[in-house]
């Protein structure tokens, strides 16, 4: 039996789409901050005395596709340590699950970390991540606390992230405005392969992604919040704008998104330096530097509510124990 912990990221510039499903390999680096108020843990107990995978999350069984995902995850760990017994996995999730806040992020991340402990496995803590990445994609980085790059790579080998800095030292931090925490209808999944397949504009979206690569990684060099800023802001937009091209057009936003969209906006006109992202669901993150937490804070609370907003700071990579 082990049991793990890992939090959800949020990619400050996103890989939106796969060349590979299986093994989920993406088109296009990435680039994510990992956050401290959103996690998931999960412990995996291999049990003889049962005859299929029992898993839940937040008390509840799982069942459907989302327990066939888990369950072929737990395959593979099956295959890789030569386990044979099934297990009880039970997880307790600190995130709206499938409302575009990262819950896939930090769940494969932790069951990634639980399960190969628990099946003996002593993975390094790059190949967990290239396990994690096999059960979603942005798992992959939240192995790791801070700023971290997941490589493209070339195969299942060379795909997996990085670290460029698990101890932030400089101000960043994000605030998430939870518009709606219901389950989004339109997939991760399902949304990047419409965009790959169908969107006109996604032949040019590898060469954006590796223009604001190397622009965001220089502006956390320079520990430029502004600019790190700017460039999760147009990459979020210019993500968005493939679901809207790709045929049929889909969004995940809604009347909500947009209207804090403005207001971050209409507190950056006021000189109030702060940027605005979004996953593949309603809910806006925004991205400030520490000292400007407050009047943010107090804006936003004031325009949406208190309880619809989530102060994050930089989190902390994976932790696994027995």
């Amino acid at each position: 039996m082990a049991t793990a912990k890992a939090h959800t990221n949020i990619a400050l510039v996103k890989y939106w789409g796969k060349r590979d499903q299986d093994l989920i390999l993406p088109h296009t680096d990435s680039l994510s901050l990992t956050l401290d108020e959103f996690y998931t843990t999960t412990t995996v107990e291999f049990d003889d005395q049962i005859d299929a995978d029992a898993v839940s999350i937040n008390g509840e069984p799982l069942s459907g596709k989302a327990y066939d995902k888990v369950a072929k995850f737990m395959d593979l760990v099956r295959e890789m340590s030569g386990k044979t017994e099934f297990a009880r996995v039970t997880s307790e999730n600190y995130v709206p699950t499938a409302a575009g806040l990262a819950s896939s992020a930090s769940a494969f991340a932790a069951l990634a970390g639980a399960a190969s402990k628990a099946a003996g496995m002593e993975l390094s803590r790059r190949d967990l991540s290239r396990l994690a990445r096999r059960g979603s994609g942005s798992a992959t980085r939240s192995i790791f606390g801070g700023l971290v790059e997941w490589q493209r790579g070339v195969d299942d080998a060379t795909s997996f992230a990085e670290p460029i800095e698990e101890e932030v030292d400089f101000g960043i931090e994000m605030l998430a405005i939870l518009v709606d925490t219901k389950e989004k209808k339109v997939s991760s999944r399902f949304g990047m392969q419409q965009s790959v397949e169908t969107s006109p504009y996604y032949k040019l979206w590898p060469e954006i992604v590796a223009d604001d690569m190397v622009a965001m990684k220089r502006a956390i060099e320079d520990r430029d919040v502004d600019a790190m800023g700017q460039i999760a802001e147009s990459n979020a937009l210019r993500m968005h704008a493939l679901t809207l091209s790709a045929q049929p057009g889909f969004t995940y936003f809604d009347a909500d998104t947009l209207a804090a969209m403005d207001e971050v906006k209409a507190l950056r006109e006021n000189g109030v330096s702060c940027y605005f992202t979004m996953d593949a669901g309603p809910n806006v993150k925004v991205i400030y530097d520490k000292k400007d937490r407050q009047v943010i804070y107090d804006a936003l609370a004031q325009k949406f509510g208190a309880d619809r907003i989530v102060v994050s700071k930089p989190g902390p990579g994976i932790e696994i124990w027995d």
